[in-house]
């Protein structure tokens, strides 16, 4: 049973309403609002089935008169009808009202009226009859059955005898072992010789002695065995666990190697001011403190006028003025519908120039079938081509999902934080060596400058060395912004535990400390963990479930391809999973980090934000604290789609 079918138009005006259940009308206003907004808005038409609460919505576009079609049941239903009943319904509505359409225009979508419910009623009874109908199955005759083809012959066992495939079958297991006993002794040809009079002998005992004769040899085998697996117990057992590595000319004492101080928590003397060259430290000194720079934007338009100019000579056409005027003419659409055999070669090598740039296979695969179904049937210009079109309508559909339906302003949040008197909590995960520490200290730098107060939180206990990576970038920071700058106040602080201790105990403890001291920001450091070790992605969901933090960052690299699918997939699952709330949080946002390193290959960006439906918050390019941007998705896309 349908819950409702709607037929609306691209621009919003709801043409026509089927509701099946009782119930107030707005009832399939939030499924399909949340259809526009998820998937129809966000590039996402590759697979026709879309999920919302209780529901399941099918539809279809009709890209020609820019109408949609959407059917909405119950998802616990298996309805087998609905895709034929929305192809039939589709192809009747456009009938009908074909001339409507085309003389009107969108006047016609506006003074029409579309009394459509009758054919409806129709085509749904046709549909549900047609999914009813069923062939009668056919009972085989004697003739068709494996068993007519036997004889009897062959049904007749007598006593003693092997059915013929099982002999074949031992006879095919152990070939490869009588041919290796053959190599290694040809000695045994004589017991061989011996095998037929030993069966005669078997044929001619009773039952009563073949059995007692059995016994004898099981028992005997049993003792064989069991003098075999009898040997000397080891004199000590391996402890089980694993036992650090103890140098020959170095301290054995972990205690010796741990710098880290845990009882100077946000105490002055905890960082004290290091002298360092801050050119190094800031890369950039003419920039605008506090501001956060887009990535820079690079137009194709520009790199076409320099060929053009560089190749002024070229002739236009080898084969004289006629031959160069149809050369030109040659794959223009004039005034026809573009039909899926005349995208499918563009399309193609869309999806590999795409997998090319570092875009994971699933994805570009996934793109390039909701462009396939955007423009199906839509009427092109007279002087376009097919492949304009395809890779305008690819730009478009990448600016889309490089805005995502969210933003996040970590300034507002931040400030909205403070008036509530408590501090905003960020947590960093990912995989290891990607960057987590590093940027964490530029994002550091950059709340500092636009005067707000950070505390870093060390989670990381278990990489040797995190702790005291931390600490330098703090005594930076502080060197780069002292007290005196700022009435006296620290502006950032470290706090740390040590190492081996928990990490959701001491973000706790860090949040605590900076609500009691007037923190502005908590930034949580968390341990590098891949994706398929199950029990650190526990304490990651138990640490994100117990400090409730603000923001999620997840930090990816921009040198990968198709694991950032997994990494981000496999983190979400891990986080719904492993957390005791109805509603679990999952990731918020992404740092993408290394972007210097990547030239125009930067498909992650585009693979991490299709993914989880997310944005990009902060863009990593380099090595200093100032090298920190946000995504200008222009930007990403003309590095994309260049050549």
């Amino acid at each position: 049973m349908l819950d409702f079918f709607t037929i609306f138009s691209k621009g919003g005006l709801v043409l026509w309403c089927f509701q099946g259940v009782r119930g107030p009308a707005a009832a399939a206003t939030a499924p399909v609002n949340a259809l526009i907004r998820s998937v129809l808005l966000q590039e996402r038409g590759g697979n026709n089935s879309f999920t919302h609460e209780a529901l399941t919505l099918k539809y279809k576009l009709d890209n020609q008169f820019e109408l949609v079609f959407v059917v909405g049941f119950q998802k616990i239903l298996t309805l087998t009808y609905v895709d034929k009943l929305i192809d039939d319904v589709h192809k009747e509505f456009r009938d009908k009202y074909r001339n409507e359409f085309q003389q009107k225009g969108t006047l016609g979508l506006l003074n029409g009226t579309f009394d459509f419910k009758d054919d409806f009623m129709r085509l749904l009874r046709d549909a549900e009859e047609s999914s009813k109908v069923r062939a009668p199955t056919v009972m085989k005759t004697f003739e068709q059955s494996l068993k007519s083809q036997k004889t009897v012959k062959c049904m007749i066992e007598t006593r003693g005898e092997k059915p013929k495939e099982k002999v074949k079958n031992k006879k095919n297991k152990g070939s490869k072992k009588e041919g290796t006993e053959a190599v290694a002794a040809p000695g045994k040809a004589s017991a061989g010789d011996k095998q037929p009079s030993a069966a005669g002998e078997k044929e001619e005992l009773t039952k009563d002695e073949i059995l007692q004769k059995n016994r004898e040899e099981f028992f005997k085998r049993h003792m064989k065995a069991g003098e075999k697996s009898r040997s000397p117990k080891p004199e000590a057992q391996k402890e089980k666990g694993k036992k650090p590595r103890v140098w020959d000319l170095g301290n054995s004492n972990a205690k010796v190697l741990d710098y880290s101080n845990s009882a100077t928590n946000g105490s002055a003397e905890a960082c004290p001011v290091e002298e360092f060259d801050p050119d190094i430290a800031l890369g950039d000194r003419n920039r605008e403190p506090g501001r956060l720079y887009d990535l820079e934007y690079e137009s194709d338009d520009e790199a076409e006028e320099e060929k053009v100019i560089q190749n002024p000579s070229k002739p236009s056409a080898k084969k004289g003025g006629l031959g160069g005027m149809f050369g030109m003419l040659k794959g223009l659409v004039g005034s026809k519908s573009l039909t899926r055999e005349d995208m499918d070669p563009v399309l193609e090598k869309m999806k590999d120039h795409l997998i090319a740039k570092n875009v994971a296979a699933e994805i570009a695969v996934q793109l390039c079938e909701s462009v396939a179904k955007k423009l199906e049937g839509k009427v092109m210009g007279t002087f376009t081509t097919v492949t304009s079109t395809v890779k305008q309508a690819l730009q478009e559909a990448l600016v889309q999902i490089l805005q995502p339906q969210r933003r996040v302003d970590v300034l507002r949040d931040v400030m909205d934080a403070q008036r509530h008197r408590r501090p905003y909590v960020v947590t960093f995960c990912g995989v290891n060596g990607v960057g987590k520490s590093t940027n964490l200290a530029k994002i550091s730098f950059w709340l500092i400058e636009n005067g707000f107060s950070v505390l870093i939180a060390a989670c990381d206990t278990f990489r040797a060395g995190a702790v005291e990576q931390l600490r330098t970038h703090t005594r930076r920071l502080n060197a780069l912004h002292p007290p005196e700058s700022h009435g006296g106040r620290t502006m950032v602080q470290l706090y740390e535990k040590g190492y081996g201790k928990d990490a959701a105990g001491i973000a706790m403890e860090a949040i605590s400390y900076a609500r009691n001291q007037g923190f502005d920001v908590v930034l949580v450091d968390t341990a590098g963990r891949m994706q398929d070790n199950a029990p650190l992605m526990t304490a990651l969901a138990k640490l994100i479930a117990v400090n409730a933090p603000d923001l999620v960052l997840f930090v990816g690299e921009a040198l990968v391809g198709n694991e950032a699918v997994d990494q981000l997939v496999k983190f979400n699952k891990a986080l719904a999973d492993h957390s005791m709330a109805q509603t679990p949080r999952l990731i918020d946002g992404i740092v993408l980090t290394k972007f210097d390193t990547i030239d125009d290959k930067v498909g992650a960006a585009i693979s991490m934000t299709y993914i989880t439906s997310k944005p990009i918050v902060f863009v990593g390019t380099g090595q200093t604290y100032c090298d920190l941007r946000s995504l200008n998705a222009k930007a990403v896309v003309a590095a994309l789609m260049k050549a």
